[in-house]
């Protein structure tokens, strides 16, 4: 493949995008050219947004077109467990994931749809948030609910499967000892989950059926006693919508706080709201840990990655400083640094930070897929 590889994160009112240099073995980790496209859906459709993306790709790239476009899907349900290339058929597969994925999923489509009908002959290609969690076995990824609905899909799923795929396989570089061993990721942002691995392969994660379970999130409440939500139908006289709405938009950092969904301003806040709200997100992480490491059977790394885990050193602190009967012991000034290595030379459990490249991931997933469509 000489033509670039075009890498599509699409969300509610943006598009992030970089260009990848596909030519290149291997990628190189910065892609060529990077950004973002705002307003969508204020000030522009999606097909305009995508037409002014692709004339600015063609006016960078000199003249050439990309020879693939390639998609953050979040969901891939339990048909799609790696790379696929998308066409009519897996696009209406994917559309019924959308009850599972609802703050994301129709967003991922979107831009493929408008470009299936705009250029039917481009190669797109779907990666996806859950394919990496497949691995886990069947213990793990099971509810305690009747087989029939079981059968139907309804089981944990996990997501920030990229993220973790290129965590998992930076690691080496950084940590042999960590990389063939038990490692928890704590993918730290807005939405923030974390994910057991041993040797490369996901064996546990906090996120399950869909992508609010887990840990306290920017405007997600995380895990809730499923009690709850029969409490709010009955006593509160809210429907699905208004639920939905409750735990996925109105939750989390934000609704504890009552301040802001955001790390830095909570941080940055005396508000009793703002401490709690922090204090919690540190507590559940804590909390979720233990369990991962109990998956694992034993510890020997932990890595922060995403927008908190990369940025935040008082999180990163505290987790750390909760973790220290699993063997973990900080290096507060290498912590202050950012790292990367962030645990003392006599720490039992090293603490790492890495930053995450998940268009790195997608793009060299859809170049391994349309070079072997084409060999």
């Amino acid at each position: 493949m000489t033509e670039p590889v075009l890498v599509l994160n699409c969300g509610s009112s943006s598009i992030k995008f970089a260009l990848f240099d596909a030519a290149r073995q291997p990628l190189a980790r910065k892609a060529l050219w990077s950004g973002q496209v705002d307003g969508i859906g204020k000030d522009k459709p999606y097909s305009a947004a995508l037409q002014e993306l692709r004339a600015s790709v063609v006016k960078q790239t000199g003249g050439q077109p990309p020879a693939a476009v390639a998609h953050r899907v979040v969901h891939g349900g339990t048909r799609y467990s790696a790379p696929v290339r998308v066409d009519a058929a897996v696009l209406a597969a994917l559309e019924k994931l959308v009850p599972l994925a609802p703050l994301h999923q129709p967003h991922n489509l979107a831009p493929i749809r408008t470009l299936l009908r705009a250029r039917p002959d481009l190669p797109q290609v779907a990666c996806f948030d859950t394919a990496f969690h497949c691995t886990q076995p069947p213990l793990a990824q099971a509810f305690a609910l009747p087989a029939d609905i079981t059968e139907r899909g309804v089981r944990r799923y996990g997501f920030h499967g990229l993220s973790y795929a290129y965590i998992a396989s930076a690691l080496p570089g950084y940590d042999a000892r960590a990389a063939a061993g038990r490692t928890v990721v704590l993918h730290l942002g807005n939405g923030a989950s974390m994910c057991a691995i041993k040797r490369g392969a996901s064996v546990a994660s906090t996120m399950g059926f869909t992508a609010v379970e887990g840990l306290p999130m920017g405007t997600r409440c995380g895990s809730l006693d499923p009690g709850v939500i029969l409490y709010l139908m009955d006593q509160r006289g809210m429907d699905a919508r208004a639920i939905e709405k409750l735990i996925y938009q109105q939750s989390g950092l934000l609704g504890v706080s009552g301040i802001s969904s955001d790390m830095r301003t909570l941080l940055g806040s005396g508000e009793p709201g703002a401490k709690l709200a922090v204090d919690l997100f540190v507590y559940r992480i804590g909390r979720e840990l233990g369990s991962l490491a109990a998956a694992l059977g034993g510890l020997d790394a932990v890595v922060f990655t995403g927008g908190i885990g990369e940025n935040a050193a008082a999180i990163r602190a505290r987790v750390c400083r909760d973790a220290a009967w699993l063997g973990l012991e900080l290096d507060a000034a290498a912590n202050d640094k950012g790292g990367p290595r962030i645990s003392t030379p006599a720490s039992r459990v090293a603490a790492w930070v890495i930053p995450t490249n998940e268009e790195l991931v997608i793009a060299s997933q859809t170049r391994a897929l349309v070079e072997k469509e084409f060999a």
